[in-house]
């Protein structure tokens, strides 16, 4: 029997650049949806039938009945979160325990670990990295420093380990001098969490996906956040505290890197970023402001303003090479419909200096762009490339010879319906 491959969806730019979506449309041609990284800090939207749901841990496959969706080892989980939003989903009737599997490996958020985010981020005074104040940091660092609590602590003696945690993260406060905080209410929640996770099926998911792809079933991995939010590979210290990229993947899911097929990156026809960061693109004048209204670019969890800017060529040139994408996903198309020239940046300048390549530090970094036609017409209804403007076929070129990578699929609404395959 062929082996099953597991094809990765990644955002390549810095997120919200609507994989739930894009998720949500492939799922019908794979057996199982599993995520790979990141945590509730990362809302993916999805909108079809009328209906719009914001998942932020649950894969965004869990709408069809027949497909396994799985929470990585890679993963971090807060417990009351994850509660409410699959209850929510249950009482639109979706079942959940039958098709939603967790690692044991995963690591678990504790209210302690967001005060922690809330006090970490107050001692940076100006320097803050503007997070979304999950707990996501203080999670990842108790992972590296090796005393974190996992999903899998549930079953055995949990009750001592969450205390002895707790108890550490209390002293940490204390040395802040952080000490004015309340989790009493949040803490009742947070463990009826736990018991309500109980009842799921928390699996060795690593062993879980190595068998389906043995038994020739296929496997997409969904991302979280974008490549330059990596921890390794973004504008550090701006960004998340997990490895966003393909390589995030094998590890995240416990997969061999020969298992890894197609790599879709999908990216925004221009770009935005959320929180504190270098933005070379960004805009601050009136195009910025249009951008954001029309695209609606406000944070899925957080509502946030999104920062906004033009493409950003050299970022997504980048983020290719390091995720070895082999097609691109366009979307959020039509909301340059009203556009009579549109810009991308080809290159960055600093110091005098022209750079094509993200440089080490893209602080003080200007944006060199080119300018294109637009297109100026409305997309959204449109169901075939055959309909598209040639402006609007033309930027599609533009960017394929810049890139050397296929645009293989464009969104040009926010419906699963709106989503257009190109002819190969």
């Amino acid at each position: 029997m062929k082996k099953g491959k597991v094809d990765a969806l990644l955002g390549i730019v810095f997120g919200d650049e609507g994989k739930g979506k894009v998720v949500d449309v492939f799922t019908p041609q794979y057996d199982v949806v599993a995520r790979f990284a990141g945590g509730p800090n990362a809302g993916h939207t999805i909108i079809f039938e009328g209906k719009k749901f914001v998942l932020r841990s649950i894969p965004s496959g869990i709408f069809a009945e027949d497909k396994v969706n799985i929470i990585g080892n890679g993963c971090v989980i807060a417990p009351d979160l994850f509660m409410a939003e699959a209850r929510e989903l249950e009482s639109a009737g979706y079942d959940l325990k039958s098709r939603l599997h967790i690692s044991k490996r995963a690591h678990l958020i504790l209210p302690t670990h967001r005060v922690l985010d809330r006090a970490y981020e107050a001692a940076k005074g100006k320097n803050k990295v503007g997070t979304t104040g999950k707990g996501i940091g203080p999670t990842y660092s108790d992972k590296a420093s090796r005393t974190g609590l996992r999903v899998g602590d549930i079953l055995d003696n949990f009750e001592a380990k969450y205390q002895a945690l707790k108890a550490r993260h209390e002293q940490i406060l204390k040395d802040l001098n952080y000490t004015d905080y309340d989790i009493s209410e949040e803490e009742k929640t947070w463990l009826e969490g736990i018991k309500y996770m109980s009842e799921y099926p928390l699996t060795d998911t690593e062993i879980e996906i190595n068998q389906y792809l043995k038994e020739g079933k296929n496997v997409l991995a969904e991302g979280a956040q974008g490549t330059m939010l990596d921890i390794d590979h973004g504008t550090y210290p701006f960004v998340s505290s997990s490895n966003t990229t393909s390589g995030g993947v094998c590890t995240g899911l416990g997969v061999g890197p020969n298992a890894i097929g197609e790599v879709f990156g999908i990216f925004k026809a221009y770009s935005t970023r959320v929180g504190s960061g270098p933005f070379p693109v960004e805009l601050f004048d009136e195009t910025g402001d249009k951008i954001r209204e029309i695209g609606h670019e406000y944070g899925a969890v957080t509502g946030r303003n999104r920062r906004c800017g033009w493409v950003d060529l050299v970022a997504l040139k980048y983020a290719i090479m390091i995720n070895g994408v082999t097609q691109l996903i366009m979307m959020k198309s039509d909301v340059l419909d009203g556009f009579e020239t549109i810009k991308a940046c080809v290159a960055y300048k600093k110091d005098g200096v022209i750079m094509t390549d993200v440089p080490f530090e893209t602080e003080g970094c200007e944006a060199v762009y080119k300018e294109i036609k637009g297109w100026n017409c409305d997309l959204s209804s449109m169901t075939s490339e055959d309909q598209f403007p040639q402006e609007f076929k033309d930027y599609i070129k533009f960017l394929e010879d810049e890139l050397e990578t296929p645009i293989t699929i464009l969104s040009v609404g926010p419906d699963r319906a709106q989503t257009i395959i190109r002819k190969k």
